[in-house]
């Protein structure tokens, strides 16, 4: 079983917040991407598994695949960073059980509909009611775009939003 150290939303996925900050802060030795995209893009994939510091081991799931290997052995061994690509993918994995007591939301990038939620992270109304649900069942959703900065919950960000 592995130990995950942070499950994180960041629309960039691994890139040097990730590979500077996050995964010296949670000492992680694995990266875990959960993206039905890039999964199946052998091509992209092997570019973000280049992108890892050495010594950190990547692994590319689709959603499904994802919540396969989790059931199967919890992700194996190590110390594991998490990264989705979205919101959706995040909570369907959870739905389909893969779930986790906490989730961060890092990075979600500018688009029709969406508004600035916390420094340069949006949301739109889509997102926030799925992280609702999260929310209700009882995980820590929480924004923390850097390690350095402070980080804000999911409650007090998203009742000053209007849709």
């Amino acid at each position: 079983m592995a130990n995950i150290k942070l499950v994180r939303i960041d629309f960039r996925l691994i890139h040097g917040q990730i590979v500077n900050k996050w995964v010296k802060i949670t000492r992680s030795n694995r990266i875990i991407v959960i993206d039905d995209t890039l999964a199946s893009n052998d091509f992209m994939k092997s570019i973000y598994i280049m992108a890892a510091p050495p010594g950190v081991e990547v692994t590319v799931y689709s959603h499904n695949e994802a919540v396969e290997n989790y059931a199967k052995d919890q992700f194996g061994n190590g110390d594991v960073l998490v990264l989705f690509k979205s919101v959706n993918e995040a909570v369907a994995c959870y739905n389909e059980g893969f779930t986790y007591s906490e989730l961060q939301i890092g990075g979600l990038g500018a688009g029709p509909g969406r508004v600035i939620a916390f420094g340069p992270i949006t949301l739109d109304k889509k997102d926030t009611d799925e992280l609702r649900t999260l929310h209700d069942r009882g995980v820590r959703v929480y924004f923390h775009q850097v390690p350095d900065e402070q980080s804000a919950e999911f409650e007090k960000v998203v009742g000053k939003l209007k849709f």
